[in-house]
């Protein structure tokens, strides 16, 4: 496990937050319509959606004391959390699936993907103690949220929409 000097990593994970947050001016498209998703969605779905983006938030907010804190083991389980969470997978029926793939493009569908696969990424530099790692992944994570967040959840987050 590398040591590093508190004063040295604060910055850094500030830094990174600002930065996906400055990001979002620049996403590329798809080519596909972007726009809020939810009043697509079933009840049901909606629900589910907005149990998991509560929940990945709730992980977030503890990874990022946990990064500042140095604790690798909880970045780690904190991160693979959010790697297996997948409420809407796990709760839907093959109707509710149908459902989803008909009220959100695929993009939305890969950016998901692409998410969890940047959790998991996250939660192996956790258990590797790779510190430098850890910060790039979550700095990755919350670009995807705020990326995702602006192209389809204007409705919930619209200072992304400006």
């Amino acid at each position: 496990m590398r040591s590093y000097g508190k004063s040295r990593k604060f910055p850094l994970v500030v830094s990174t937050l600002a930065m996906a947050l400055g990001l979002v001016a620049g996403l590329p498209t798809t080519g596909q319509e972007a726009g809020p998703v939810s009043r697509d969605l079933t009840p049901k779905l909606r629900n589910l959606l907005r149990q998991e983006m509560l929940s990945i938030e709730q992980a977030s907010k503890d990874i990022f004391s946990a990064l500042i804190a140095g604790d690798d083991a909880r970045v780690a389980g904190l991160a693979q959390q959010i790697h297996d969470s997948f409420i809407l997978q796990q709760s839907m029926t093959s109707e509710d699936k149908q459902n989803l793939m008909a009220a959100v493009p695929e993009d939305f569908v890969a950016r998901d993907r692409a998410f969890h696969a940047l959790s998991a990424d996250l939660a192996q530099a956790g258990r590797d103690g790779d510190r430098d790692a850890q910060h790039a992944e979550f700095g990755r994570m919350v670009e995807a949220c705020t990326a995702c967040h602006a192209r389809y959840a204007t409705d919930r987050f619209p200072l992304l929409a400006e």
